[in-house]
């Protein structure tokens, strides 16, 4: 079986955005308010959860470091052509 991981995401246009966010969940922000707050991606609504996914289903910068960082960790910001991420991954299968 493929291994899939299950992700959330917040997705601001520049890098110094994502580091601003990226301080916020460190100094104790609910990753969930954040991403309501501030992602401009649809998935905002649902508190940037993007729901499990395989390889090859997602741009390849934002792919590698999500099947790489380990399950609870906050990483970022990983570049991709749609902006700047900061992703959680929230489960691996």
């Amino acid at each position: 079986m493929t291994t899939q991981v299950r992700a959330s995401h917040i997705l601001v246009k520049t890098e110094e955005e994502a580091n601003r966010i990226m301080k916020r969940i460190a100094d104790g922000e609910d990753f969930i308010a954040v991403a309501k707050r501030f992602s401009s991606c649809p998935s905002r609504k649902n508190g940037g959860d993007l729901g499990w996914f395989g390889k090859g289903q997602m741009v390849p910068e934002f792919e590698q470091a999500a099947f790489a960082a380990e399950a609870g960790k906050v990483i970022g910001p990983v570049k991709t052509q749609f902006g700047f991420h900061v992703i959680k991954v929230t489960g691996k299968k």
